[in-house]
């Protein structure tokens, strides 16, 4: 078999998420159906995802790594992509594919994911265009505001408060990166890197943070949550509209690959 790189891009309106349900149509489950019209059934096992996004969440930089029969893979390296286009709905794109290592885990292996949120503040809403990835926020927000709430959440904490609990699983996560700025066109956008998230924990995080940069709460509130072991019912999670995970990142030296995923396990255990 043969490990290969899938890069992925989706719009998530209409898809319940990326993981596989039954009766309900989801990324990977388009994708899968794709691989076998391709290859047959059970010819591509093993797909696995850098970051199983909601219902809703967009994604430009998704990765995801699926073994094929190194036969197949060798008939059909140089054509994989425009036959997956072919195959796969216009709402989802398989970017490009290339051969990994068997070490390669789209999972374990990445050092971070990076999420970008979009709102506008503009008084007739969101472009239409733009609907279906835009948040239309109905108060005038602040950017100086965003940012300093915004950085009480840098660094390692444990974001119990913004993270829908899973049994067994910790709610520690250390992040790298979240700011905002204003792009030419007005709209507001909130970049966030980590070396991992929690279920909507983004999307709780902009919550949160919106209703400090609208001047409904203090702007050290966001951060004052960090305190709660628990889930908090004062944050209101954002809409999954808003968002589009747009990388992951990986050691650049391939036989980093192994360790990286051996120290990642780790510390989700």
């Amino acid at each position: 078999m043969t490990r290969v790189r899938l890069d992925v891009s989706y719009d998530g309106t209409s898809f319940s998420g990326w993981a596989a349900q039954p009766e309900r149509r989801t990324v990977a489950g388009v994708l899968t159906e794709a691989l076998e019209r391709l290859l047959g059934p059970d010819a591509a096992t093993g797909l696995t995802v850098a970051g199983r996004t909601d219902a809703g969440v967009h994604a430009t930089g998704q990765v995801c790594h699926v073994d094929l029969p190194d036969e197949d893979w060798a008939r059909l390296a140089p054509t994989l992509v425009r036959r997956l286009a072919g195959l796969m709905p216009p709402d989802a794109r398989v970017r490009a594919a290339r051969e990994v290592s068997g070490d390669f885990d789209a999972r374990f292996s990445a050092t971070f994911r990076r999420y970008e949120y979009r709102v506008t503040d503009a008084p007739y809403g969101a472009e239409p265009l733009r609907r279906h990835a835009t948040l239309a926020w109905p108060r005038p927000l602040d950017v100086d505001t965003l940012n300093a709430a915004a950085k009480g959440f840098l660094g390692e904490h444990d974001f119990a408060a913004y993270c829908k609990r899973k049994e067994n699983a910790t709610t520690i996560r250390a992040i790298s990166r979240l700011d905002w700025r204003r792009d030419p066109d007005g709209t507001l956008v909130a970049t966030v890197q980590a070396d991992a998230f929690c279920q909507a924990m983004v999307r709780s995080l902009v919550g949160a943070l919106l209703t400090a940069g609208d001047g409904r709460r203090p702007v050290d509130w966001p951060a004052s949550l960090l305190s709660h072991r628990e889930r908090s019912s004062e944050v209101t999670v954002a809409p999954a509209c808003g968002l589009t995970l747009v990388a992951v990142g990986y050691p650049e030296d391939p036989e980093e690959y192994a360790s990286r995923a051996e120290l990642t396990r780790r510390l989700r255990g």
